[in-house]
């Protein structure tokens, strides 16, 4: 990370146990103004007034460290080498304002001040200390005081990127959560259209065909009523289990099993007391939930359309498998549609329940078409769906 992050004027206010910084700073500027005139105060001769105002002046800029820390260390040194050489035997064994100052520039400046206000330091220390003992005890003191704040710098950089990075997991986390949400709306828009469209399509046809037969042929009429409530009873037996997610926390879900290919036969029978015959073979052996549930939404939404759209009185459905893909074929006799030359079977839009044949088909790694039959009689719907995780979408589009 740059170091110009840390430059004088982005000076960062941290509060340390609830007390603003600028009252921790100048009670560490009385401290350091204390020390200064304690030591010239105990010196052996007697100094006039400047000399304690020139101690003092060595303490009076750390309130402002944090906003301009080399103009600090500047003033605050001058002011010290001034002193220095006026009255060296007055200068405290701990400079503590030389300290703050050197910590806070290695903590908060540029890189480059940073390592020449170093360099500055150590030549001064080695210049201007009359004896050995005192050059070493000041260059421990004030490179040890960089070297800290240094190491401040750094758990502080570290802990900017730990930050951002939990920043950054948060938005991901929203956003997947966002996007999850998204796919729940979906697929209970879909399991909604499916089971509504299905079971209220079938339900308006018989009811409508009802009155016509109940004086002509009372057993049919019979039949009718019976098909109409299995309809109902079903829908609602389906969307409880739809619904079941959508109630309010703590209340557990009713759970219930997905659809299985073995139901396409009460679903074929349902369609038949509609008045269209279908001609059903499925027998693909076991398969996953998933893609046995998308096979049978796939089927349900086919013949939806086919009683609703196609005008015809006879289906077929095959459901087989081919090594490891399930292929769905569901195909009528009815008006059809006009085929396009530009357009190929899997170029047929269709409506919402055709996007939602498609979707489910997608979500299981598959494909499905939709279109008019062979010579434009009819139409057809087809799916391959994948019954291995290793399948890809290439070679289900084989």
């Amino acid at each position: 990370m740059d170091g110009d992050r840390f430059a004088p004027g982005r000076a960062r206010r941290t509060r340390f146990a609830g007390v603003s910084p600028y009252v921790l700073d100048g009670l560490l500027a009385v401290c350091s103004a204390g020390i200064s005139v304690w030591a010239v105060f105990h010196d052996d001769g007697a100094r006039p007034w400047w000399v304690y105002l020139l101690a003092l002046g060595t303490a009076l800029p750390l309130p402002w460290r944090r906003r301009a820390p080399l103009t600090v260390l500047a003033v605050s040194g001058g002011v010290s080498a001034v002193l220095s050489v006026v009255a060296h035997s007055v200068m405290p064994q701990l400079p503590l304002y030389a300290v703050i100052s050197v910590y806070t520039v290695a903590e908060r400046a540029r890189d480059w001040q940073r390592w020449t206000v170093l360099a500055v330091v150590v030549a001064a220390n080695v210049v201007g200390t009359r004896s050995p003992n005192g050059m070493l005890f000041s260059l421990l003191t004030s490179v040890g005081a960089f070297v800290f704040g240094s190491l401040v710098r750094e758990l502080r950089r570290l802990a900017q990127v730990e930050a951002e990075r939990a920043r950054e997991a948060g938005r991901r986390a929203a956003s997947d959560a966002a996007r999850a949400v998204a796919e729940e709306r979906g697929r209970i828009a879909r399991e909604m259209h499916d089971i509504l469209a299905h079971a209220v399509s079938l339900m308006v046809i018989q009811a409508e065909a009802g009155p016509l037969v109940v004086h002509k042929d009372p057993e049919r009429a019979i039949r009718t009523f019976d098909t109409i409530a299995d309809s109902g009873r079903d829908a609602m037996v389906q969307l409880r289990r739809v619904l079941g997610v959508l109630k309010e926390d703590g209340a557990a879900p009713e759970l219930a099993p997905q659809p299985r290919l073995s139901e396409l036969a009460g679903l074929a029978e349902r369609v038949r007391g509609a008045g269209l015959r279908v001609d059903l073979d499925a027998s693909p052996g076991p398969l996953p939930a998933d893609v046995e549930a998308a096979a049978y939404r796939i089927v349900q939404e086919a013949l939806t359309n086919t009683v609703k759209h196609a005008g015809a009185d006879r289906a077929a459905v095959r459901v087989v498998r081919a090594g490891e893909v399930l292929e769905v074929m569901v195909s009528d006799n009815g008006r059809g549609v006009r085929r396009r030359a530009d357009r190929t079977v899997s170029d047929w839009s269709g409506g919402r329940g055709l996007v939602g044949i498609r979707e489910r088909a997608a979500a299981c790694g598959g494909r499905a078409e939709a279109g008019p039959g062979p010579e434009g009689n009819g139409f057809v719907v087809s799916a391959r769906l994948p019954l291995g995780e290793g399948v890809s979408r290439e070679k289900v589009g084989r």
